[in-house]
């Protein structure tokens, strides 16, 4: 085998590895979960009180930084908008990233399910207009699904869509969003840590209507 047909083939078995890595890439990029309306219907939940966005930013305790942002949503209905997130129930439909039925057991289960040993929440809650909170939901639904590792990009693009919110920073790390929401005047800021004496408190206290 001669020295230049040794180079094509390395080229050909680079190229081969580039495409199908390209391809596994694109596989990756947010799967296509769309819920029958029949599902969302049934599934819908009021939970009553001022509409609001809750912002949620799991923080590791090792590396003290963000490691995935997710929103809630609670205008007509109240629904968690969690981007290129891992958490599901079988009782709550989704589509796209978007989650409905999001009742006190199920933001309860969302919860438990990221706060542990590892990690905390911390939680930011911001009452809004009727008219932003249903903005939200419908961007939510049209941002989805969301590659991985684009929870906070994908937020913060949703945020700066919204009236009033033009002051959030387009970012991709969840404590840099958290910051910035934080910035907004209003937001009500709890945290949640598995070990507290008070963890179910608190776990009320962010989920009941303001």
């Amino acid at each position: 085998m001669t020295v230049s047909s040794s180079v094509r083939d390395l080229r050909g078995s680079v190229t081969a590895i580039f495409l199908l890595c390209a391809l596994f890439l694109l596989s990756a990029c947010g799967q296509q979960i769309w819920a029958s309306d029949a599902e969302v219907q049934a599934a819908r939940h009021h939970h009553g009180g001022a509409p609001e966005l809750t912002l949620v930013t799991i923080m590791n305790y090792a590396s003290k930084r963000g490691d995935h942002t997710a929103l809630f949503i609670n205008g007509s209905e109240r629904v968690i908008f969690d981007p290129a997130g891992s958490w599901t129930l079988a009782t709550i439909p989704e589509r796209n990233d978007v989650h409905f039925g999001m009742t006190y057991a199920a933001g309860a289960s969302f919860y438990a399910s990221h706060v542990r040993p590892s990690h905390y929440a911390v939680v930011q809650r911001l009452v809004v207009s009727p008219e932003v909170a249903e903005q939200a939901m419908a961007l939510a639904l049209q941002a989805g699904p969301v590659p991985p590792a684009r929870c906070a990009s994908a937020t913060s693009a949703l945020l700066r869509k919204l009236p009033g919110f033009d002051g959030i920073r387009s970012t991709i790390f969840p404590q840099a969003l958290m910051g910035s929401f934080a910035q907004l005047p209003g937001v009500q800021t709890y945290e949640l840590h598995h070990d507290a004496p008070e963890y179910q408190a608190n776990l009320l206290r962010v989920q009941q209507p303001l």
